[in-house]
């Protein structure tokens, strides 16, 4: 499979399922009668970080994937989404940039360096295949996954079907 294949549709498909659950969190709230709201303030555990901040974190690692890949500066995007409407939006906009690449810009970068910033201490270094394996789509995964389990766990009628992106 080439890059851009195993990059940008797949990407692209995770971010749609997320808009797409969201949607059913939202007729959730309506038919159970509470404020959607109260689904911002979501966290699996104290320790870790609430439901905007898994979207937006699954915001910038997909976007900063297809940047890096494709040797271009990663898109700094303020994360001051604060409705779920915001958070659609975000995904929506992330998706289209996404959509904007060609795969001649990621085709060909297997074997690209990549660096990712951290916080603290050297950057992680992979090629651009490891990179991809090993780091972003996991990534983008697990922030997907917190996200249906959070919306599983405040009742929301999701199903695996919901996660593979088959509603």
């Amino acid at each position: 499979m080439d890059m851009f294949t195993a990059t940008v549709p797949v990407f692209d498909r995770m971010l749609g399922s997320m808009q797409t659950w969201i949607g059913l969190a939202r007729e959730h709230a309506k038919a159970k009668g509470f404020d959607e709201s109260v689904y911002l303030t979501l966290r699996l555990a104290p320790d870790m970080l609430p439901l905007p901040r898994q979207i937006q974190i699954a915001s910038d690692g997909a976007k900063g994937a297809a940047a890096r890949l494709s040797g271009q500066d990663v898109p700094s995007w303020a994360d001051t989404e604060v409705t779920l409407d915001d958070l659609v939006a975000r995904l929506q906009k992330t998706r289209d940039y996404l959509n904007g690449f060609k795969p001649e810009q990621l085709n060909g970068t297997e074997q690209r360096e990549v660096l990712v910033p951290r916080r603290q201490g050297e950057p992680l270094k992979f090629t651009g295949q490891d990179f991809l394996r090993f780091f972003a789509t996991p990534n983008l995964y697990f922030h997907a996954t917190t996200l249906y389990a959070l919306l599983r766990h405040a009742g929301v009628p999701l199903g695996k079907m919901d996660f593979l992106g088959s509603r």
